[in-house]
Order: C-alpha cells, then structure tokens, then sequence
C-alpha cells in the first residue's frame, strides 16, 4: 500500500515529524474501552511499530463503550480482533500480539525484550497498573496511563496532568499511594476527570481482575483514548 493514506497527516506534521511517528514502536496494555482507542488512532497516525496485549475475550457488557465488541464478535479474544482491525488500516505496520494478561516476570520480559518509544498503560486493575509503570520507568520508558472513565460524563473535565498533579480520582488517589511506597511521586503523564462519581453507579463485583464495575457510558472511555493518543503524537514530535 502506498502511503498517500498519511497525506493529510503528513500535510499537518510535515516529512520530518511524520518519519518519527513511522520509526515509533508502541507498547499499548489494555484493549477496552480506552486502550482500543488509544491503539487505533495511533496506528491511523502511521505509527509504524507496535505490540498490543490483553489477555481478556469480549462479552456483551462490553458493547456499550468498547471499539471491538459487536455482537459478532462475542467471545473473540480482544487482541485478535484489534489485530486484523489495526493491520486493516495498516497492512504495513509491524504487529506484535500478546494474548495474556501481564504480570510480574512475564511483564518484565516484554519490557526488556525490544525497546519501546512510548508505553500506553490502559490497564484498569492496580496491581499490574503499578508494576507496568514502575518497570516502564526502570528501563527509561515515556509512560502514559489512564485513570478511570467510569462514573463520568463530562468530557470537559478530563485533564492531562502528571501523576503527582492528579485529583478527585478514586483510582489516580490509590495509584499515588502505591506508586510513592516504591519512590515514584512523578513522571507519569496521567489522562484523568476529576468529576464527582455517583455511588450509585458502582457494584461490587468479584471476578478474575476486578472488584466492582462501575457504569459507563458510550462516549467517554473513547475519549480518554483520544487523549492518551493525543499525548503519545504530540510528545514523539515535539523536537522535531
């Protein structure tokens, strides 16, 4: 395929800033409802690398907000159906698939096995979360993670900050705790709302990685991809 698909990105970028973008390789952990998001636009900017990872299947929960999740793909593992999606767009760009949820020394193995030029954490359980982004840190990775989009509404609300200037975010308020008992207190650009979640929208549940669900709507885990993608593109070519 040739490349006048990127035409119109590179009339934005230029040839120089776009080269960047193409020599990129992106580490993006989570395909729901934001790092779906996150991993399409990003290979639609014409970035030429990237390694997507999930270990989860698609349910019919996951329709309302999550970019592969259709009723004919229920049950499909997530990675495979962002694979022939991505690859679609792309048919050029380099495509790494782990279907697995990461953790401890597998997690460890996949960060040092190949560099990476940036690491989109769209994880949305703690334990992994920290340990990706402090060994992401550990191996000098530009990390950018995803607070919760569910509970929220109002996309204007949703902020670009360090790590150590989020707030009024449950799950941002228990990432700082943990990542400051292992010494982190900044240096990871975070994509957050700081509005109010109804308690009524949230339900215990236990499961493999979760221990409630919070409710969500269409719109908003999309847009926290857009932001996540935004920050990926915006960083990869701001010296250039």
């Amino acid at each position: 395929m040739n490349t006048e698909w990127l035409s119109r990105t590179e009339l934005l970028l230029g040839e120089e800033r776009l080269e960047q973008v193409k020599n990129a390789h992106i580490l993006v952990v989570g395909l729901g409802g934001v790092g779906a998001y996150a991993a399409e636009l990003l290979c639609r900017a014409g970035v030429g690398q990237m390694t997507i990872v999930d270990g989860d299947n698609i349910e019919a929960s996951n329709i309302n907000r999550q970019m592969p999740a259709t009723t004919q793909t229920l049950g499909k593992d997530k990675t495979d159906v962002m694979a022939d999606r991505l690859l679609a767009i792309n048919p050029n760009l380099k495509l790494k698939v782990i279907n697995e949820f990461l953790r401890d020394t597998r997690m460890i193995e996949v960060l040092e096995e190949t560099p990476f030029d940036y690491v989109v954490d769209a994880i949305d359980t703690l334990a992994p979360k920290i340990f990706l982004i402090y060994h992401s840190l550990k191996n000098n990775y530009k990390v950018v993670s995803s607070m919760g989009a569910g509970g929220k509404m109002d996309p204007s609300q949703i902020q670009v900050q360090d790590i150590s200037k989020s707030y009024n975010c449950r799950l941002a308020r228990m990432l700082r705790k943990k990542l400051h008992q292992i010494g982190i207190y900044k240096g990871v650009q975070v994509v957050f709302s700081p509005e109010e979640v109804d308690k009524k929208a949230v339900v215990l549940a236990e499961s493999q990685n979760k221990k409630s669900n919070v409710g969500t709507i269409s719109y908003m885990p999309p847009i926290f991809g857009c932001y996540i993608a935004s920050v990926v593109l915006r960083d990869l070519t701001r010296n250039n």
